[in-house]
């Protein structure tokens, strides 16, 4: 194969990599638009309204009540809700869950740490390659991005961009400890 074939067929694989490189980018954003679209019926609902409807959170919104949290996450928002699931909340050591529950102060440390101000979706960490956005407790988020998804403190968003009315909730599989969080008691 002469030189100019060689070359022609590494340009012709380097294009394919990039196209399919770009294919990955853009379908991330168009993933989250799809499930975003799926959710648009709750648009109408507050964000305590969604998590309830849902009826996968029970152990969030119990907590969200017991830290005098509901008034708020049903106010005008525009919030953002990084949303821990039962099956995330079934992860954390009884101990510790028992411990939050128990302690006013600290349970709305750790739940002020899943909301940050304002309206964050998917297609803007994805525009700016992750995300450092400061919580409703002062801590700051790491969002990144890893093979395709997002990650929030280590924790996977399951499902992104679920409208309420006062801001987005994303679903995560891990409830997100602030540094200031009790430990295993």
């Amino acid at each position: 194969m002469s030189k100019l074939g060689r070359t022609t067929r590494a340009l012709a694989r380097t294009r394919v990599a990039g196209l399919a490189a770009l294919a990955a980018v853009l379908t991330l954003p168009a993933a989250a638009s799809a499930q975003s679209a799926s959710h648009e019926g709750h648009g109408t609902k507050s964000i305590v309204d969604v998590a309830t409807a849902a009826g996968s959170f029970k152990t969030l919104l119990a907590a969200v009540k017991a830290a005098g949290l509901v008034e708020t996450l049903q106010a005008n928002g525009p919030f953002t809700v990084f949303a821990p699931s039962d099956a995330a909340f079934a992860k954390v050591p009884k101990a510790t869950l028992d411990g939050l529950l128990a302690d006013k102060s600290a349970l709305k440390s750790v739940l002020t740490f899943h909301v940050v101000p304002g309206r964050v979706v998917a297609g803007d960490i994805v525009k700016a390659n992750g995300a450092n956005p400061k919580t409703v407790n002062g801590q700051p988020l790491d969002i990144t991005l890893r093979g395709g998804k997002v990650f929030v403190n280590g924790a996977q968003v399951v499902t992104a961009d679920v409208p309420a009315s006062n801001g987005v909730i994303h679903i995560i599989d891990t409830v997100l400890m602030p540094a200031s969080a009790p430990a295993d008691r």
